[in-house]
């Protein structure tokens, strides 16, 4: 990821959280900027979006390193999407293994806020095909 953009984008979500610019480490920058968009979402307002976009691409990156694959297709609109999981490849037309949801879900099933049973209980999260559970993957 490129630094600049991500400092960018976790600064000017702490100007809309009303806090200082980010002064730590760059190695942490992705998890601050993680930690800052949650916290919007905590405060009832909608993130930055490309704070929300960056964050959301960082922890679905994580997935693709800790389950690499393309047996799921992972989306997160309007942010991004990835291929994850080891199984039988997808090469054409719509993945057989698809699981969705918004931002604010997948960061907090990645984070272990919320567990895929409570997210899929509730509706949050859209999975269709045999191997589209990721509990065994989440928290990351």
């Amino acid at each position: 990821m490129d630094r600049e953009k991500l400092r960018s984008a976790l600064d000017g979500q702490l100007v809309a959280l009303d806090e200082p610019s980010y002064d730590g480490p760059d190695s942490a920058l992705p998890d601050a900027l993680v930690a800052a968009v949650l916290s919007a979402y905590d405060r009832g307002l909608k993130p930055e979006r490309d704070a929300a976009r960056q964050a959301v691409r960082h922890l679905l990156d994580r997935l693709a390193t800790a389950a690499p694959g393309r047996t799921v297709e992972v989306r997160v609109p309007p942010y991004a999407a990835v291929q994850a999981v080891a199984g039988p490849r997808h090469t054409r037309g719509t993945p057989p293994n698809v699981v969705e949801m918004d931002g604010r879900t997948w960061i907090e099933l990645a984070l272990g806020r919320l567990t895929w049973g409570e997210a899929m209980a509730k509706g949050a999260v859209h999975a269709s095909g045999a191997r589209a559970d990721l509990s065994d993957h989440l928290p990351l």
